[in-house]
Order: structure tokens, then sequence, then C-alpha cells
């Protein structure tokens, strides 16, 4: 296994933006105790800073609760509504680092995550997929990350009992986050 110390191959210093139409915050969380819902959140807008190493390098993002898919319209107005995401009040969530560290072959992004209202520190376990220039002449980076939160750590408590016992929404919460970032300038 390698270790690593330095910022990825192909990832240069300087400013990248993260790629709104080519970046995707996926959700999981099991309903009903038997079966899994899975859900979109889009990215409006990011950056990652790369510095000269991974303690000068950070990483925000800004996602939009209201463009929440699931593929069920009532679920997804539900979902926004004050029972849940509370668009109206809340309308966006971000991301800010607040450390980079190597882990194996990987990286854990540490960050304050707000959702809801609601900042809770998370760690993101992430994936450098590498660096390439697109047809069109832009330098391109690739990442995947992932976290298990507690939708009740961010105030998101709703729920209903379930005659056979259990609740209808869990409260863990599987995020994805497949992103791709353009080197500016």
């Amino acid at each position: 296994m390698t270790t690593l110390t330095a910022i990825p191959t192909g990832l240069t210093t300087g400013t990248w933006a993260i790629d709104p139409s080519h970046t995707e915050a996926g959700f999981v969380v099991r309903h009903a105790g038997i079966s899994k819902v899975r859900g979109t959140v889009a990215v409006s807008s990011g950056t990652i800073t790369v510095g000269d190493d991974l303690a000068s390098t950070s990483v925000t993002a800004t996602l939009d609760p209201s463009t929440v898919t699931t593929g069920d319209a009532n679920r997804d107005g539900h979902l926004k509504s004050g029972d849940f995401f509370d668009v109206e009040k809340f309308g966006e969530w971000t991301f800010v680092s607040t450390e980079i560290r190597p882990e194996g072959d990987a990286y854990v992004i540490v960050g304050d995550l707000t959702i809801h209202g609601v900042t809770q520190q998370v760690e993101l376990a992430t994936e450098f997929n590498g660096a390439a220039t697109d047809p069109f002449g832009n330098q391109r980076a690739g990442f995947e990350s992932s976290v298990t939160i507690s939708r009740k750590d961010f105030g998101l408590t709703w729920n209903a009992a379930l005659e056979t016992g259990g609740v209808l929404v869990s409260d863990k919460v599987q995020i994805t986050i497949d992103a791709s970032a353009i080197k500016q300038g």
C-alpha cells in the first residue's frame, strides 16, 4: 500500500472550479427498515484551492437542496418542505474543509458541513481519480468522496412510527460525491 504525503500527480497548484454539469451529490437512506431510497442534490458551485502541500490545500462547495430528486415528486416535495430541508428558509448547504490528510492511497477531507442551518464536522473519504485535458483544452481533475451522517445531528428529525415497530426513515444517510473540477487561469 502506498502512503500519500503530497498533492497527487496531475493536480497542479492553483484554483480548480467544480464543474456543476459533471458533478453530482447522491444520498441513500433506509426506508421503512426494508428498502433504500436514493436521490441526488445539485452541487451548484465549489472550489479546490491546491497549495504546495496538503496543509495549504482546501475545498469548498455549495449545494442546492431545492434540486433534491428521488424519482418521486410527492416525496421530493415533502423533503423540500418544513418537515425536512425547509428550502424556503435554508436555501443552500455548504462544505468548507479544515484539513486534508492522506490515508493509505486515498485522502480524508475533514470539514464543516452545514445542512438545515446546522454545522457539523464530517470526514469525507476521498479518492483522486486522476487529471486529464478534455477535448476543449480544459485541464480537469476527478474525485469521489463519501461519508455517512446522522440526519438528527443536522436537526432533521421528522419521522413516522411503523405498526410493526421501527420508523419510516432511518437516521443514517450515506452521501457520495462524484466531482469534476476545471483548472482556472
